[in-house]
């Protein structure tokens, strides 16, 4: 299946959020001693990994090149990085607060391809949206392990 340049493109931003998300998750269990962030941490990095995988897959079934291309949504996929390498504290909240602003990035780039007006097949849309749906999960469950640090205990 031969996809357009632009399609091509947003693949690649979605491929670099996940391994940008791969990296923070990477730096959040170097940062926590919590065996229950770790773990947490561990899944959501492992669930990157499947999803650069699904559109690695998309991308090379295609024709295009893996991890190609310039970025559509540039610099919202760098929040990552920049979440990665400037982690406010090694307290379980602040390593959450980071993770949890790092997740809105990647739905804001999920969203911006599923709104873009690039055309896609359906099973392409299905596949994002999929992976968005399952991403925002992953958020609300990061948002309520902070929300739970902001209780006294």
């Amino acid at each position: 299946m031969q996809l357009n340049e632009k399609l091509l493109e947003a693949l690649s931003d979605l491929v670099r959020i996940n391994q940008d998300r791969v990296e923070g998750y990477k730096k959040a269990i170097e940062l926590t001693e919590d065996t229950d962030l770790k773990a947490l941490f561990q899944r959501m990095s492992d669930e990157s990994r499947t999803y650069i995988d699904q559109l690695n897959n998309v991308l090379l079934e295609s024709g295009g090149d893996v991890g190609q291309g310039s970025s559509i949504s540039g610099k919202i996929y760098r929040t990552w990085m920049g979440v990665k390498a400037t982690f406010s504290g090694h307290d379980r909240q602040s390593i959450l607060s980071s993770c949890e602003y790092a997740e809105d990035a990647a739905q804001r780039t999920y969203e911006d391809v599923l709104r873009s007006s690039i055309p896609m097949p359906y099973s392409i849309r299905e596949l994002i949206a999929n992976q968005k749906g399952a991403l925002r999960s992953s958020h609300d469950t990061v948002k309520t392990y902070r929300d739970l640090e902001k209780i006294p205990h």
